[in-house]
């Protein structure tokens, strides 16, 4: 396995490889690495899509009872 760079090791080379660049007329922005979403953010997320969820079938159930009451 390969061994995992620090963060400032990468840093330099994405520095290097701009100033290398710039020398030698390529300038190609590297890609920036997207943010990987926390899981704490993850859980917030899904358990409010299950509140929500929740919500809706008490709704659902309160609207079959009524229903069911102007019906008899």
């Amino acid at each position: 396995m390969a061994k995992k760079k620090s963060k400032l090791a990468k840093r330099a080379a994405e520095l290097e490889a701009a100033v290398a660049g710039l020398f030698s007329g390529v300038t190609a922005p590297a890609k920036k690495k997207k943010k990987k979403k926390s899981k704490k953010a993850k859980v917030v997320k899904a358990a409010k899509k299950t509140v929500k969820k929740a919500k809706k079938t008490a709704k659902k159930a309160v609207k079959k009872a009524k229903k069911k009451t102007k019906k008899k």
